[in-house]
């Protein structure tokens, strides 16, 4: 256990108390050199900033969202194709979403809709990892591609630029719900401290980050970042502490930062709390019951709360931020379509367009894209199960926000939403679009601190074109 306290000279009346200490247990010291503090983008050959000031939000449906019942419902195609619950008139005239998806359905305005991305793989882990990496040859999830660029921690706020919300990041009692964090958050050929920062990684990490100190306390913090770089230094040459990873730095720039609020869902209004509330959105005990006892791990009653700390952490400085939903495997042996899309779908709605609402209340509407989607899409053929399978020539991809054309539908499936009629989007476009939203790529060419391969990876593509 580490603690970090005032030097003597500094003492007030009341003597050194308690609360003049930091204890941040056994975090590293490593996140608080200087070049932690610095932004690349005072890098940039003519002065400009590469970085703009945006943010990103994913949302993944984990184990594959049927793209029908969703946002293609199909109801033109046979029974046995089209949505299975019918479909509901959006505020875009001509334009329906999946019966579950009431409230997204008023934000269709401020929203496109991808009705033709394929990328063609229906393998669980490999799915999800090519589509969180948007194809990127090196392997690296997009979050952790762009931190390579901007950084690993917000040069103002020192918030983790990259981060990934599960169920346990919102409180222990949801740790033993579903979150294949390890597919979406692979680092490929980066070095491992460009991993997503996940707030749910160690419960004494997350009680370090409800730790408060006063600013009058802690008013020479230049002089405690250069003694703490130069502790770090000695650690660093003796290897004292066994040697620390970037989560533990992370983390404790967070701690030092004052940024446990980010974290801390009881400082949030709690009228704002409700409204992204899907705590009574549960699977029936009955039917895990009766089909699968692991299903209750798949239950959707703490995703509201994990958006509310995705947008507080992008308000905070976060610029990337991944949300986990499990449980969207639907083939009918655990869920299927007709008992699964009732729980998730309708979760999804509530905490997607309370985000949505939200980001509008704080005026971030422009500052902060939301993107759903998941690893690949469902069969268009309703099976005997009363499920989808996997199915990767068509896949789920909304985009909603983030001051990009919205408002449109991007593409079209044929004639039973089996595969892309026109306008097909691939992975590799999503990883351009989302790169062009979040870095000025002229700027970006010009630099010479980002290695060839990653430059070459984030200005070759192209993003889809009805998004520039």
């Amino acid at each position: 256990m580490f603690t970090i306290r005032r030097d003597g000279t500094a003492r007030n009346c009341e003597g050194l108390t308690r609360r003049d200490m930091l204890q941040v247990g056994t975090l590293g010291l490593g996140g608080l050199t200087l070049s932690n503090l610095l932004s690349l983008d005072a890098q940039a050959a003519t002065g400009k900033s590469i970085l703009k000031d945006r943010s990103i939000v994913m949302l993944n449906l984990q184990g594959g969202p049927t793209h029908i019942e969703t946002f293609d419902p199909k109801m033109t195609a046979p029974a046995e194709y089209r949505a299975m619950f019918g479909e509901v008139k959006t505020t875009l005239p001509g334009v329906t979403f999946g019966r579950h998806f009431e409230r997204l359905a008023k934000h269709a305005q401020n929203m496109s809709i991808v009705r033709s991305f394929r990328h063609g793989n229906s393998s669980h882990g490999t799915a999800a990892a090519l589509v969180a990496a948007g194809g990127n040859p090196s392997g690296a999830n997009m979050g952790s591609t762009y931190a390579r660029v901007a950084g690993l921690n917000n040069p103002e706020t020192g918030m983790p630029t990259c981060a990934v919300v599960p169920p346990g990041a919102v409180g222990d009692k949801y740790r033993k719900l579903g979150a294949q964090i390890g597919r979406i958050t692979d680092v490929g050929d980066l070095p491992k401290s460009y991993a997503p920062f996940d707030p749910s990684a160690g419960s004494d990490i997350v009680r370090n980050m409800e730790l408060k100190i006063s600013e009058t306390r802690l008013d020479d913090r230049r002089g405690l970042l250069s003694e703490l770089d130069s502790l770090k230094r000695k650690v660093d040459s003796t290897d004292a502490l066994g040697g620390t990873d970037e989560f533990q730095r992370q983390a404790f720039d967070v701690i030092l930062g004052g940024l446990g609020d980010a974290f801390d869902l009881k400082k949030e209004d709690p009228r704002i709390i409700a409204e992204y509330d899907t705590r009574k959105i549960d699977i029936p005990k009955s039917l895990y019951k009766k089909k699968n006892k692991n299903l209750a791990n798949q239950s959707p009653v703490s995703l509201g709360h994990q958006m509310l700390m995705a947008r507080k952490m992008v308000e905070a400085g976060c610029r990337f931020v991944t949300v986990t939903s499990a449980g969207w495997d639907m083939h009918g042996n655990a869920f299927g379509v007709d008992d699964g899309m009732p729980i998730l779908g309708t979760a999804v709605d509530v905490a997607a367009s309370a985000f949505l609402t939200d980001l509008q209340r704080l005026g971030l509407s422009e500052k902060v894209l939301l993107i759903i989607t998941g690893e690949f899409g469902r069969t268009p053929r309703i099976n005997k199960k009363g499920g989808r399978d996997h199915w990767g020539n068509l896949c789920t991809l909304a985009f909603a926000g983030g001051g990009l054309p919205m408002g449109q539908v991007i593409g079209h499936s044929d004639r039973t939403a089996s595969v892309p009629a026109s306008d097909p989007v691939t992975t590799r476009q999503l990883l351009a679009t989302v790169m062009h939203y979040m870095l000025d790529i002229g700027e970006l060419r010009l630099s010479s601190a980002v290695p060839s391969d990653i430059l070459r990876t984030l200005t070759t593509g192209e993003p889809i074109p009805q998004l520039v």
